[in-house]
């Protein structure tokens, strides 16, 4: 008997149009989450950035060099607490003042930056008279931590800094807090929450009005992302930042904070910043509820205005906190 081989028709799977619009969704979902987490890792994991100069290289054509080394081999004694929060080891240097004064200063340093390069600050409240604490925000320096806060977690350990240098210095302690860059915005975060009345004034230099504003600014101006894509970014960045860092990137913010401050601040930023745009320097002026006064430094790139003009520099701090500390 011969073979009987039935043909039967195959039917064509058919793609229907939701299908096609599912499966495009996901692909941009994915591209975006993929996006997400390496922005997140580049702006709140320590590690080298290539936009930043991390060198600690001291030039003799530095305008500041003689209080850079100055502050290179100045005494100081090592200081440690616990973080606020995640019970990280957090560390500082202070440095004792001349002659015995009431006068304070704990100065917060900028994004991937450290107490060490500081120097120059220290240097110049050091030679007004002043005890200077320079603390490691967490995962920077010698401070222990996972990830970046841009003074949002910070400005309660810097508030435990503050109570540490009461209590080392007694109850009738005067206390300034100085910031540059994201020293400067966790300066402005810091001042809208409660304080011991110790703390008189504030000085804030070249901070940004939230992260949320800075990072939509940077993601423009060193990637070049259109502005339509930054909001599903971000967005999708604040979500893994709020499972890893402990809060959403809209929370950070100076401006929000500021409202809250009724202590004196004075504002100073550099007029061809472009790495903390200008502009923002006048909304945060404008949103403290404090005295203010406001220094827009002719010239000055991102966190050089005190390179830029350092008599002025020193005469603007002077002339606003001789108002306020006695």
């Amino acid at each position: 008997m011969g073979l009987i081989i039935l043909k039967t028709k195959t039917k064509k799977k058919q793609w229907h149009p939701w299908r096609w619009l599912i499966g495009i969704v996901v692909v941009i979902a994915v591209a975006i989450f993929a996006a997400s987490s390496y922005f997140f890792s580049v702006a709140m994991v320590p590690g080298h950035k290539d936009f930043i100069n991390n060198s600690t290289k001291i030039s003799r054509n530095d305008p500041l060099y003689e209080q850079k080394m100055w502050f290179k081999h100045a005494k100081k004694e090592k200081w440690t607490m616990k973080s606020a929060s995640g019970n990280y080891k957090l560390v500082a240097d202070y440095i004792p003042a001349a002659k015995a004064t009431t006068k304070n200063v704990v100065i917060a340093h900028g994004f991937m930056g450290d107490k060490e390069k500081m120097g120059e600050y220290a240097t110049l409240f050091h030679q007004m008279g002043y005890n200077v604490l320079m603390p490691d925000a967490r995962a920077h320096g010698q401070s222990q931590g996972k990830y970046i806060g841009y003074g949002w977690p910070e400005r309660y350990d810097i508030r435990k800094w503050i109570n540490k240098l009461i209590q080392h210095n007694g109850e009738d302690s005067q206390v300034v807090l100085f910031g540059v860059s994201m020293g400067g915005a966790t300066t402005m975060m810091t001042s809208g929450i409660n304080l011991p009345p110790q703390v008189k004034a504030f000085v804030e230099d070249c901070g940004y009005t939230s992260l949320n504003d800075e990072l939509n600014y940077e993601a423009g101006n060193l990637y070049g992302i259109p502005k339509f894509l930054r909001v599903p970014l971000i967005s999708t960045m604040s979500l893994i930042n709020r499972v890893k860092n402990g809060f959403y990137i809209h929370e950070a913010s100076s401006l929000n904070m500021l409202h809250h401050n009724h202590r004196p601040m004075l504002f100073i930023h550099g007029a061809k910043d472009n790495f903390v745009p200008t502009e923002m320097v006048y909304r945060n002026y404008r949103a403290t509820e404090g005295s203010k006064e406001l220094w827009v430094v002719p010239g000055a790139a991102h966190a050089k205005s005190y390179a830029t003009h350092p008599s002025e520099y020193r005469r603007h701090l002077t002339r606003f906190l001789d108002q306020y500390i006695k």
